[in-house]
């Protein structure tokens, strides 16, 4: 049930996540050709590719985590069958949801004061405001914890009894 309401949110987030590396992608190369033919660089390309790259790992971080892709030791695990899997999984999903929870804990006033102080980030021909990534690293972070925790209850699931073990594994 948690999928079917995250998948949306998920892909959207990819989706964002590949326009804004699209866009850094033509601020470079547009920095790169001023620098080296006009000697002029685009002012602040420093400041929004190191704001874009913590918004982007943020943004990618839910599809990673509900496509499987985080780090894992698929051999270990293979080796105890469904129940080892799902209590491989239960464990994981507390984890990961209590390491990303932490991060929500911690980044939310942060970023709260961040956009009430009207907090930048560079110095120079070009100041970008620092709350846009303060707040996707505390929503992404947010919604990792949701896909962990829907993870951990499925593994639960199947720990108790109450769904087969392929249910657990993504």
């Amino acid at each position: 049930m948690s999928d079917r309401l995250t998948t949306p949110v998920v892909h959207l987030l990819l989706a964002v996540a590949a326009l804004i590396i699209f866009a850094l992608g033509f601020l470079v190369v547009a920095d790169v050709i001023g620098r080296g033919v006009f000697n002029s660089p685009v002012k602040g390309t420093p400041e929004l590719v190191s704001m874009s790259i913590v918004i982007i790992c943020f943004l990618l971080a839910p599809y990673a985590v509900q496509s499987g892709g985080m780090l894992k030791a698929d051999v270990l695990v293979g080796a105890f069958g469904g129940r080892g899997r799902a209590f491989s999984e239960l464990a994981s999903g507390v984890l990961g949801a209590l390491f990303f929870g932490l991060i929500v804990w911690g980044g939310t006033e942060p970023a709260l004061r961040a956009f009430m102080a009207g907090e930048y980030e560079g110095e120079g021909a070009l100041r970008v405001p620092a709350w846009p990534a303060r707040l996707v690293v505390v929503a992404g972070a947010a919604l990792v914890v949701l896909i962990y925790l829907a993870r951990a209850v499925r593994a639960l699931r199947v720990l108790l009894g109450r769904a087969t073990p392929p249910d657990v594994v993504a």
